[in-house]
């Protein structure tokens, strides 16, 4: 079965490094992947967004029209990107920077104030880590293993950020035990 996720926010907040940490975990754990990374000239401050798909079987087709799973880090991107989650689907939505609100019955919604977690760990720039240890909870298929294979291999440049962004992610991962969702 392919999963499809769209992750979504604006520039400076790390969509496309967390893109490209998701295909490196979905690739340490042997999927097929691919990535399509989206963003406008103005990288900090403008729209940005990325695609990750894998599978067990190889891919055919690398953009698809709905997303099992979209990751909304600001209101911009939520109002964007809701009406391509897919029947049953999940939106993990920033209510730090998202009003939060259910304009669809069909899917699910899980507000979490990542920004705000975020800035309780001491680096803003770890929201993006929480948000996908959110998701990596609800994918649960991928292991702590892999999941920093790919942080070192991404953040090899920046490895004084690995252990930070790791905390983030856990933070995020046990999100949902947290609220007891």
């Amino acid at each position: 079965m392919i999963k499809n996720i769209i992750i979504s926010g604006s520039g400076g907040q790390g969509i496309l490094s967390i893109g490209t940490i998701l295909a490196n975990i979905a690739l340490f754990s042997d999927k097929f992947v691919s990535y399509c990374p989206c963003y406008g000239a103005q990288m900090r401050g403008g729209a940005v967004n990325c695609e990750v798909s894998f599978s067990d079987e190889e891919l055919l087709c690398i953009q698809k029209e709905k997303a099992k799973f979209v990751i909304a880090l600001n209101q911009a991107s939520f109002d964007k990107f809701i009406s391509k989650v897919e029947k049953n689907g999940t939106i993990i939505a920033n209510s730090t920077l998202i009003k939060p609100q259910k304009p669809r019955e069909d899917i699910s919604y899980i507000f979490a104030p990542i920004t705000q977690e975020a800035i309780k760990l001491g680096n803003i720039k770890t929201a993006n880590s929480i948000a996908l240890g959110i998701l990596l909870n609800l994918l649960d298929e991928f292991s702590m293993e892999n999941t920093k294979k790919a942080y070192e291999k991404v953040l090899k440049t920046k490895k004084d950020l690995i252990e930070k962004n790791i905390e983030a992610l856990l933070l995020g991962f046990n999100f949902l035990k947290k609220e007891g969702n």
